[in-house]
């Protein structure tokens, strides 16, 4: 099996889809890995360790049998796929429907990481997971060096200093993660979910659980959405809470759908001056309704963060992560042999499949294409 490996166009985009330590361990089962000069410029890994690892350095990767990328293809990309062609990566299969009919016209089987389903056997693929991790712990980094107050307790000479309070909306993975490094760097630490099965796993954090009383267990580990009933008494009990803390970090989705708001402006307001909010929500319209995606702005003298793709911004780690869920879902895709052999009755590979042969196979990424102008 041959595998290309292109540099990355998209913007704020560091990563890159293998690293030296998975070619090195692919091209000992015999495939073949090609990478575009440079693309791991990003993540600090020059050519030369490529090739130290097995691979070759070339243009020439739109031709390979698969093709691993971190960042969905632009439209330039799309056309330089061969029809035969198998392309793995964060595709945005509910949100991104111009790029699923691109890659459906085009011909080319592919699989989207966000799209692997969320079962046991397919842990070590999570990329989902491996990314949100590294967002989690970063958010809680740019908190603390946007607030001009310490995290943990001291006890000096001086007198003694409370520790900061953080409540991290969401208790995914990248909110599990905020709340476990808030709590390492001492912080008093608060988790809320909509979900109360998740309340143990916050408490096993050494954080406290807010409850607020409403439940929104929905499918597949994902929340559901909230009725308008719901919504409005979540975002009352959430505003009067949200003003006791000095750090908010948001990291609540719902996949293919705008960030639910959560912190309205009237609890922003409400915040003690020097207050931060991280909203790791800012790429799908943001949980907090002052956020501005990819800016940092100061509203009533709360300090609101925005970022955009926070894994890219620790690229080295982020790739290593990504690479291994990549070639867990290679060695899926391989047969005994070691060719490629795409079996579409195994649970993994159906699910993650977005297009095949011409066709939108995703039903959801079908879904959104239809209801999408063309």
């Amino acid at each position: 099996m041959r595998v290309g490996v292109p540099t990355e166009t998209a913007e704020r985009e560091r990563r890159v889809a293998l690293v030296p330590e998975v070619i090195k361990k692919l091209t000992a089962k015999g495939h073949e890995v090609v990478v575009q000069s440079g693309a791991g410029a990003g993540a600090s890994i020059p050519d030369a360790s490529f090739t130290a690892a097995g691979a070759t350095i070339s243009d020439d990767v739109w031709g390979a049998d698969v093709v691993a990328k971190v960042a969905a293809p632009g439209s330039d990309e799309i056309g330089r796929l061969g029809g035969d062609t198998v392309l793995i990566g964060f595709l945005n299969p509910l949100g991104a429907p111009d790029t699923v009919r691109a890659l459906a016209g085009a011909g080319v089987t592919a699989f989207a990481m966000e799209a692997i389903p969320r079962i046991s056997r397919a842990q070590a693929m999570d990329a989902l997971s491996s990314q949100a991790n590294i967002g989690g712990y970063k958010a809680v980094l740019l908190a603390a060096d946007h607030m001009g107050r310490l995290f943990p307790m001291m006890m000096t000479a001086a007198g003694t200093i409370p520790p900061a309070k953080v409540l991290v909306l969401g208790a995914g993975v990248a909110g599990l993660q905020a709340l476990a490094t808030a709590r390492r760097l001492g912080a008093k630490t608060t988790g809320y979910d909509v979900r109360p099965e998740v309340a143990e796993q916050v408490r096993s954090l050494g954080a406290e659980f807010l409850d607020l009383g409403i439940s929104a267990v929905g499918e597949g580990g994902y929340a559901r959405e909230l009725t308008e009933e719901e919504r409005a008494q979540q975002q009352q009990a959430l505003t009067d809470a949200i003003k006791g803390f000095d750090v908010v970090i948001t990291t609540a989705a719902v996949p293919g759908r705008p960030a639910p708001k959560l912190v309205l402006a009237e609890a922003i307001e409400g915040m003690r001056p020097g207050s931060i909010i991280v909203d790791l929500a800012a790429e799908t319209g943001g949980n907090s309704e002052l956020t501005r995606p990819g800016e940092t702005v100061v509203e009533h003298d709360v300090t609101i963060v925005g970022p955009i793709n926070l894994p890219s911004t620790m690229p080295e780690h982020a790739s290593m992560l990504y690479a291994r869920n990549v070639q867990s879902l290679l060695e899926v895709m391989t047969g005994e042999e070691g060719e490629l052999n795409l079996n579409f009755e195994d649970e993994v590979i159906a699910g993650a499949c977005v297009t095949r042969g011409g066709e939108i196979v995703h039903p959801g990424a079908k879904k959104a294409v239809e209801g999408a102008p063309a």
